[in-house]
């Protein structure tokens, strides 16, 4: 296998997707050379084949808002992987999500699954649609929408999706509420959900504490540790809401949190209570982080989109989307003393070439 061939191939055949190139490029330059010392993985095509989704389907997601004006998104589900499980990745809501995005994100999560060592394949799905600025009722017609194509296309022992940015536990719960329905089954058949109705213990606090546990693990094999550590991180929703609960009960000190306008900077660092108004502004009202200087005026908000990599700390966590981080904040990081940096989100890191 010669991965830059492969990859000059897939650029040829599905332009227009820098997410998915970035992707596919990260993992063939770390598998190459062992992946060359099996010449019968070449004689079945096994790099094509795990490269290329199974199938993908693209669909109109047609909703009617408040106003009675009806309103169009597409909609998309990746399966990407089925080798040793059914179909398994979130379902992503936010006005950035394309085809090239989607194929990125399922490409990884076939590792990811892999890894866990349960039988579980890879896939993402997700929408345009953003439920920023949308009513319960606009979000909840969004999501019964959707459902109703994608019901076709998933089942428990075929593609189980779960939430991601832009879906919580109100958006799966919506989306199940309309699948059982439809399908006039109650199943296993979306993770994410209520504890209340199916849902499992920990499940939201699960990706932002593996970050942090992660980082613990690195610091011990520099027999350090997170204890009044300042942390920056990136992020207000799920992953970054509980990376910051876990550096807090680790003794560690969040300095920032962010969203997609801007973020906060607190030089007294985010206490308990502080990450409690967060979670509340987040998960109840929806709102937007800068409203946490309101509440707090020792802090500081930067916006035009700014990212908190330029301020001085001990570590950096980048909880939000991908490609978060570049060269320059990366140099910036380092210059301003972090010792490390562990990634919550997908592909945080932007691929230097």
């Amino acid at each position: 296998m010669d991965a830059k061939k492969v990859l000059e191939d897939l650029k040829r055949r599905f332009p227009n997707e820098p997410e998915y190139h970035q992707a596919v490029e990260e993992v063939l330059g770390t598998i190459e050379e062992e992946y060359n010392k099996h010449p019968e993985f070449d004689k079945v095509n096994l790099i094509e084949r795990l490269c290329i989704p199974d199938r993908v389907y693209q669909f109109r997601v047609t909703w009617m808002d408040d106003k009675g004006q009806i309103q169009t998104n597409m909609g998309y589900r990746i399966q990407h992987n089925n080798a040793i499980g059914p179909y398994k990745g979130g379902i992503r809501f936010h006005s950035s999500v394309n085809l090239g995005i989607l194929k990125f994100l399922a490409f990884e999560q076939t590792f990811k699954n892999s890894l866990t060592t349960l039988p579980m394949g890879g896939g993402k799905g997700g929408s345009d649609f953003s439920p920023r600025g949308k009513s319960n009722a606009e979000v909840m017609r969004f999501c019964q929408a959707f459902m109703l194509e994608l019901t076709r296309h998933i089942g428990p022992d075929v593609d189980v999706p779960a939430g991601d940015i832009g879906v919580g536990g109100r958006e799966v719960g919506y989306m199940f509420g309309m699948y059982k329905k439809l399908t006039r089954e109650y199943s296993g058949v979306l993770t994410g959900k209520g504890i209340e109705f199916g849902g499992s213990l920990i499940r939201p606090e699960a990706t932002g504490y593996g970050t942090v546990y992660f980082l613990r693990a690195m610091l011990k094999t520099k027999g350090d540790k997170i204890e009044g550590k300042k942390v920056l991180i990136s992020g207000a929703g799920n992953v970054a809401q509980y990376a910051a609960e876990k550096v807090l009960q680790l003794g560690g000190i969040p300095m920032t949190m962010s969203d997609s306008n801007g973020y906060i900077y607190d030089p007294d660092g985010i206490t308990r209570e502080k990450l409690d108004y967060i979670m509340e502004l987040k998960n109840v009202y929806r709102g937007r982080i800068k409203e946490y200087v309101d509440k707090y005026p020792t802090a500081k908000y930067v916006g035009d989109g700014a990212k908190p990599w330029f301020e001085k700390a001990d570590i950096a966590l980048p909880c939000a989307t991908q490609n978060e981080l570049n060269e320059e904040q990366a140099k910036a990081l380092v210059a301003n003393g972090v010792i490390a940096v562990a990634e919550g989100a997908n592909m945080p890191s932007v691929l230097v070439s």
